[in-house]
């Protein structure tokens, strides 16, 4: 039985080595300072003194000197809240329950314990952990960690999942491992087949609980913990603790201590966002997503993005799109096969993928030490969700960033985030044509001081002697920063994109968040509002009885309210094909047949051509000149 999820890597596992003698503890004492073995009300970490924390390096959690080498090799300085709570607690052998967002340490909190009561050698093939994980990028990213935490002790460490050949696996186990790392749909082929036997098992940790039990692995989890010693030390990480958590936690583990770092404040759920990541939101209409992300990349310049997307079909066109912008773009869903997933984990990992589009369930347990940019693509309805994705940068102390591209009609499910975060996201607008020709213009400066810094210069010296007899200096450079400019991909024309952005004011009829007030509307000349509610064309009638302004001209666009056309799909079919602006496009007026679309009387001859064999909406559209009947 194969797992719903997709991902390969390679089997991982140490060579025998004779570790240090496990240390002595009781596996069922408790640290002085723990929680009460018997609470039930979930605690946060209280805030320590400074002092206090920079002191707590990961020498004092009791843990091996071949982990704290391991640590340190891997320059890791102290630990984070959750692996300081959670650490003594499992190295006392308690049950425990652990709730904490992505990014904050989960991995270690308890690989180390794990790998802490690791016997001094393996003389059968049966594991003494099991780790169970809801995606096979999951098994092999802990996998991975697990290996390079218990490198000095000699672990071995096997990660086992659908979609990569079985007999690797029963070659792995049949050698003897120490822990296993499995997605729940291969651990049960495994059992039945007789390949995993778990009488052994003195630890199991149900890492990503919530996801495993959203991707209906609840009936192989019980299966599977079954088959575990009853004494056996439990452990379950989760991001959000449903009921159902609390049901499994019940049935299977023995009073556990609860931590939950950063989730709880008295009587407010709150959640924690890591102050590393820069949290932005641009509102845009649907119809100017995809270019409104193009536009804002094309401004951030990440060195890896991660984009959340919320089906597979979205994924795949916004891969298409983002290609043909001339990012190096990849998609991830469930939909594909594992080679193809291999092959794209394999290019952002190598950093030949700039872009990569996925779905939630697709990303889960994603973890790219190249990724600075995570891009929510829609606003994401819970806010558990939200804090996990943007989890994925400004680990490690680096620095994040974090894009939400929300509607108008999302701005309430951004305010929710933001009332249990507490955390304002700051709302920016769309970069403009002027933005981005500026980041386009030092992009070409950098390069070009990167040039002057260049050992062989001189090397072209006789190309610039041959020019200086016919141009002076000053042309010559210009032509050659022009060069370097157009060879980055800068200098395409571009339409502005409209503005679909709210400020924040106090709730009323008038002034509510999402409605630009009509004075904005008139300062833009942004008509996707009106078309988003409802292209009511007697708005628009109006206007036009109103008199065409001076010095406009009027279009006549064979296509109306019957074909689906809204007022923002001609502003930006227009804008994108012409040099005008937004502004400059108006009034519009949408009938059942047909349309009409106001421009620069100077500019009509040229707009008209601009638009022959343009489609709106998929259909290709007549566009003339149109002239008004006597009134």
């Amino acid at each position: 039985m194969d797992d719903p999820s997709a991902a390969d890597g390679p089997d991982l596992g140490a060579e025998h080595a004779e570790p240090d003698p496990r240390p002595t503890t009781d596996p069922h004492a408790t640290e002085p300072h723990a929680t009460e073995p018997h609470a039930t009300e979930p605690h946060a970490t209280e805030p320590a003194d400074a002092d206090d924390v920079a002191a707590a390096g990961f020498d004092t959690l009791g843990l091996r000197p071949e982990l704290l080498q391991a640590l340190t090799r891997l320059g890791y300085e102290e630990p984070t809240p959750i692996q300081r709570e959670t650490i003594p607690l499992l190295l006392g052998g308690s049950d425990l329950v652990g709730q904490a967002a992505t990014g904050t340490g989960k991995t270690a909190a308890f690989a180390l314990p794990v790998l802490q009561r690791m016997p001094r050698s393996t003389t059968s093939p049966a594991p003494y952990a099991l780790v169970l994980v809801p995606t096979r990028e999951l098994a092999v990213q802990v996998s991975e960690a697990m290996y390079k935490y218990g490198r000095d002790l000699g672990a071995k460490v096997v990660p086992i999942y659908g979609g990569q050949p079985i007999g690797r696996q029963l070659h792995a186990l049949r050698d003897g491992v120490h822990v296993v790392v499995a997605t729940p749909g291969r651990a049960i082929d495994h059992i039945q087949r007789g390949t995993l036997t778990l009488d052994s098992v003195e630890m199991v940790v149900l890492d990503e609980a919530d996801e495993m039990l959203d991707m209906g692995f609840a009936e192989d989890i019980e299966s599977i913990l079954e088959q575990t010693p009853s004494e056996r030390q439990t452990v379950l990480f989760s991001a959000t603790l449903p009921p159902r958590i609390d049901a499994i936690a019940a049935r299977h583990l023995r009073t556990p201590l609860r931590i939950q770092v950063g989730m709880t404040k008295g009587n407010q759920r709150t959640l924690t966002a890591n102050p590393n990541i820069r949290q932005t939101a641009y509102v845009v209409h649907r119809a100017h997503k995809a270019a409104a992300l193009g536009r804002i990349l094309d401004v951030e310049t990440p060195a890896a993005a991660l984009v959340f997307c919320r089906t597979r079909d979205e994924v795949d066109q916004l891969t298409e799109t983002m290609n043909g912008r001339g990012y190096r773009a990849e998609a991830l869903h469930g939909g594909m096969s594992q080679e193809q997933r291999d092959r794209v984990m394999g290019r952002l990992r190598s950093g030949t993928a700039e872009l990569l589009m996925a779905t939630d369930v697709a990303a889960r347990g994603l973890d790219v030490d190249t990724l600075t940019h995570v891009v929510n693509y829609d606003v994401p309805s819970a806010p558990e969700s939200y804090v996990h994705r943007i989890g994925r940068v400004g680990r490690a102390g680096r620095e994040g960033v974090a894009i939400t591209l929300a509607e108008p009609r999302e701005m309430r499910l951004l305010e929710n985030i933001e009332r249990l975060t507490k955390r304002s996201i700051a709302i920016e607008k769309i970069p403009t044509v002027a933005d981005l020709r500026a980041r386009q213009l030092a992009i070409t400066s950098e390069a070009i001081r990167e040039s002057l810094a260049s050992d062989d210069l001189e090397d072209y010296e006789e190309v610039l002697d041959a020019l200086l007899e016919d141009f002076d200096a000053e042309e010559i450079a210009l032509a050659a920063v022009r060069l370097v400019h157009l060879a980055s991909g800068a200098g395409e024309e571009e339409g502005e994109i409209p503005d679909a952005s709210v400020r924040r004011e106090p709730r009323g009829d008038r002034d509510r968040p999402g409605r630009p007030d009509r004075g904005d509307r008139r300062e833009r000349g942004d008509r996707g509002d009106r078309g988003d509610r409802g292209d009511r064309g007697d708005r628009g009638d109006r206007f036009d009885r109103q008199g065409t302004p001076a010095g406009t001209a009027k279009l006549y666009v064979g296509l109306g309210r019957r074909d689906g056309v809204r007022p923002s799909d001609l502003v930006w079919t227009i804008a994108n094909e012409t040099n005008l602006t937004g502004k400059q496009i108006g009034p519009i007026w949408i009938s059942e047949q047909f349309s009409t679309v106001g421009v620069p009387e100077r500019d009509v001859e040229g707009v008209i051509d601009a638009l022959r064999g343009v489609k709106v909406k998929g259909r290709r559209v007549t566009v003339r000149r149109f002239i008004d009947e006597p009134r």
